[in-house]
């Protein structure tokens, strides 16, 4: 009942600080106003003219549509420091490391606002299709942007995923995008997007797609014994990585004098085959099936109500039904039906205010709810209650531009059965900086730290004869220095260039991990793990124009030393941790011609080792890479555009495992129609 009363508190003094301080702001309008009025899009909107002080890995726009990518976790390959968990075809899951840090620290924000998971902790990147986004953009430690909700501050690294906004040219007051995508591996995925204008100041969009393949591709799987003897080679079909899924999503947007609202419905249902690992020398189906029901409703409000005071507003609830089914019976594989339910709700207030025309500063408040129900017996049913506060402030100085935040994070939670853990209080910094020389003004020189943690998810807790209730909150500290070079030349040939260089230290303390307790059938989640990681990042892009043909290189690469450095007994102590390899890159290149467009792209990940941690040849994963080709036309007809893109994935045909024993395609084709009304 305490716990319940503190809590209780807590929420109560966060929204009285916000409403003190939004009085307090707005008592100070007579200042003289220092913001510039800019025009995005048909939209009014006031800000501040600040350059970001760490900028973030960005692709945009149709560049989106070249890269031979089907979901956001193929476009995020593309991104330096980034590895992808790719268990196979489309159906198979996929998610994102970021810096080596774990995936749970990885935030991924749709439209502004967190995708949840706090069941696992983990965001399934296939399900969200690249044909309704306009940008996606990858930022380590935070935005450098202090206008944002309290759980912006809460992660290590993060993805923002923006929906396109509807854009209306001259008198049109209809946009209608149709496609059909056809894949060898007996892929059909037909969609469209469609935008109405309601009024000048009202516009609508409503979009929706399907999804079906029987995932049956050709592999090749070879093994060998500790002695470096064949033991076997031989070319399989992969059996069980079919899906069928349906997306729609509808959102209504606005614009206020001095403001913008918009409200957002969103729905994934699927229904796929879990593709299991090739063991054993067995490579049929196994019968595992995941049937998923994802909704959220959003919505956000965003005003300036006094020259310098400007409030958001952002609202949340999400329903996420799993149903999770194996009927392989064994030894080590028991007969599972196990059905999952999540609730969230989530609310959220940012407010800033500019001290002069070079001070800003906010004070933002989130409150989460939390919800998971489960067939299981003996479950806890767990219930989080989360309270967020962060304040913020930039300066700049000249050339010199600083941000600074604090971000306080307390938790309570309830549960019908067994234990719950202790309330959570923690307080973490962040320091971003950066300096643009004079002398160079194309130079900008960077650096920042972050402290921030992760929560043990509701499986790591509650999880039955695995969860432990006496888990602490896993800590990242975050060291980044870096510069960014840009320029544009006025020459025939070479139009610009732009590079980003970093070098990080990043220390993973309290890690979580899972021990065996007693028998390999019984497992214990503990606070084992420190992991150390040095690393580099290297992002170059350039413009050039040949003739008629414009030329677009892109290239990135990633060095990364992860060191388990938990405990100097263990065989694999200051071993690389798994599946992060130390250098890893890709490479694209975008070539136009009238209204043709080519696109190469190849893409390499260096030597790794699997999850059994030492470092010995009998876990070593042979490094793979990809080369992709397309070629896309447009057509006109009836001044209505119509494009037509072929590819070819996987040109050389190349065997390769992202996860051990999860063979991915070989070549294959698709076949892309783009219809425009």
């Amino acid at each position: 009942m305490t716990a319940k009363l503190i809590t209780s508190a807590i929420h109560k003094a966060v929204f009285t600080i916000l409403v003190l301080t939004s009085q307090l702001l707005f008592s100070q309008t007579n200042k003289k106003d220092s913001l510039q009025e800019e025009t995005i899009k048909g939209i009014n909107l006031y800000k501040k003219n600040f350059k970001e002080i760490i900028p973030a890995q960005t692709i945009q726009g149709e560049a989106l549509e070249r890269l031979n990518s089907h979901s956001v976790a193929d476009a995020l390959r593309y991104f330096s420091g980034v590895q992808i968990k790719d268990y196979g075809g489309i159906g198979g899951l996929k998610t994102i490391n970021v810096r080596s840090l774990g995936s749970q620290h990885v935030g991924v924000f749709y439209d502004g606002i967190q995708l949840g998971n706090a069941q696992n902790g983990l965001v399934d990147l296939g399900r969200y299709s690249l044909d309704d986004l306009e940008e996606i953009s990858l930022y380590n430690g935070q935005k450098s942007e202090i206008f944002q909700p309290a759980k912006d501050f809460g992660s290590s690294g993060s993805i923002y995923l923006q929906p396109k906004t509807p854009v209306f040219k001259g008198a049109r007051k209809t946009n209608l995008v149709i496609r059909a995508k056809s894949a060898s591996i007996d892929l059909f995925n037909p969609s469209f997007r469609l935008e109405q204008k309601i009024s000048d100041r009202v516009s609508a969009s409503f979009s929706a797609e399907f999804m079906q393949s029987d995932g049956i591709y050709r592999f090749r799987y070879a093994k060998k014994y500790p002695d470096g003897q064949q033991a076997y080679d031989t070319i399989a079909k992969r059996q069980d990585s079919d899906i069928k899924a349906k997306r729609f999503e509808t959102s209504l947007n606005g614009t206020l004098n001095n403001g913008s609202w918009n409200i957002r419905g969103y729905g994934y249902i699927s229904d796929r085959g879990m593709p299991a690992p090739i063991v054993n020398g067995r490579f049929e189906g196994r019968g595992a099936r995941l049937s998923d029901e994802n909704y959220f409703v959003q919505a956000n409000l965003r005003k300036k109500l006094f020259p310098k005071f400007e409030t958001q507003l952002k609202a949340k609830f999400a329903y996420d039904y799993t149903h999770f089914m194996d009927t392989v019976r064994s030894q080590s594989i028991m007969y599972t039906d196990n059905v999952y339910i999540q609730r969230e709700v989530y609310l959220s207030s940012s407010n800033i205010y500019s001290i002069t025309p070079n001070w800003d500063v906010s004070l933002s408040g989130d409150f989460q709810y939390n919800n998971l129900d489960a067939n299981l017996d003996n479950f806890s049913y767990p219930t989080r209650y989360t309270t967020l506060v962060a304040l913020a402030t930039t300066y700049q100085w000249n050339r010199f531009k600083i941000l600074g935040s604090l971000l306080g994070t307390f938790t309570f939670e309830e549960v019908r059965k067994n234990k719950r853990p202790g309330d959570s209080r923690e307080w973490t910094p962040a320091v971003f900086m950066s300096y643009q020389p004079e002398i160079i003004p194309e130079l900008t020189l960077r650096a920042f730290y972050k402290r921030i943690f992760r929560l043990p998810t509701f499986n790591d807790l509650y999880y039955t004869n695995i969860g432990n209730t006496y888990l602490k909150p896993e800590f990242t500290n975050q060291y980044d220095v870096g510069f960014t070079y840009q320029k544009n030349y006025k020459n025939h040939f070479f139009k610009s260039f732009y590079a980003k260089v970093d070098g990080y230290y990043n220390k993973v303390q309290d890690k979580i991990v899972a021990a065996p307790n007693g028998s390999m059938f019984r497992w214990l989640m503990m606070n084992l793990g420190l992991v150390e990681i040095i690393g580099a990042d290297v992002n170059v892009q350039a413009e050039m124009q040949l003739g008629k043909v414009k030329l677009r290189p892109l290239l990135s690469y990633t060095y990364q030393s992860a060191r388990d450095m938990t405990d100097p007994e263990d065989t694999f102590y200051k071993n690389q941790i798994p599946y992060t390899p130390w250098h890893s890159g890709s490479f694209a290149l975008m070539a136009d011609y009238k209204d043709w467009s080519f696109n190469y792209s190849a893409m390499y990940v260096g030597k790794r080792y699997d999850v059994n941690q030492d470092n010995i040849q009998y876990n070593y994963v042979q490094p793979w890479y990809t080369h992709d080709l397309s070629v896309q036309k447009k057509f006109s007809w009836a001044d209505h555009q119509f494009k037509v893109s072929l590819e070819m994935n996987n040109i050389f045909n190349q065997y390769y495992d992202v996860v051990i024993n999860y063979p991915m395609p070989g070549r294959n084709f698709k076949l892309i129609l783009n219809f425009t009304l």
